[in-house]
């Protein structure tokens, strides 16, 4: 037994210290894809992040119209800038996270237990651009398992869902003064400003 361990250790430093030397070459720029590797280990550890009884929790929350709203609401304004609303990541700045956002519709998410994906949205995983959105309240808990519930529903998340999310989603200052514009525009308020604007 204890050669077999030292088997494996050995086997991992000789691995680790393969990519390190690989690494003095191309260095760490995030602009490079994750290896097979990074992402192994990148997935072991974040289940390993996850206390054991942490992940057999279920959603104390029931799933009801309403709370898939609420989430759907906060998952616009919180998430969907990383995730996008639909859920697949393909969002400027979570492709270019190291590593980037997974596609939260898809087996790797899916399959994570209900208190998994509760421990993520409240801890946050290290050594990626995952923060911790949880306070420590019954507030913040409760958002966080109605987040959990719109998780599940992602893989069947409707398109009128995705343009009702859009309207939803942070705006910066000139994205709002351009929509103000417009719909002043086309209630025929302000149409030289508008056309001012669109004219630079």
């Amino acid at each position: 037994m204890r050669r077999t361990l030292l088997a494996g250790l050995i086997a991992i430093a000789l691995i680790v210290g393969l990519w390190l030397i690989k690494n003095q070459f191309r260095g760490f720029s995030t602009k490079n894809p994750p290896t097979a590797i990074e992402r192994i280990v990148a997935r072991s550890v974040r289940d390993w992040a996850v206390p054991a009884e942490s992940k057999s929790i279920t959603n104390p929350v029931v799933q009801t119209e309403a709370v898939l709203a609420e989430a759907r609401e906060h998952w616009a304004d919180h998430c969907a800038g990383c995730h996008a609303n639909n859920g697949s990541g393909d969002t400027e700045m979570g492709k270019n996270l190291y590593p980037p956002a997974p596609d939260m519709r898809q087996t790797a998410t899916q399959n994570l237990t209900d208190g998994q994906l509760f421990y993520f949205i409240e801890n946050g995983i290290r050594m990626t651009g995952m923060p911790a959105w949880g306070d420590g309240t019954a507030k913040s808990e409760s958002a966080s398992w109605k987040l959990v519930h719109f998780i599940r529903r992602l893989p069947k998340v409707t398109q009128d869902e995705v343009l009702q999310m859009q309207r939803m989603n942070p705006r910066t200052p000139a994205e709002f003064l351009e929509e103000q514009e417009i719909e002043k525009f086309l209630k025929g308020e302000d149409s030289h400003a508008t056309q001012s604007h669109h004219a630079h």
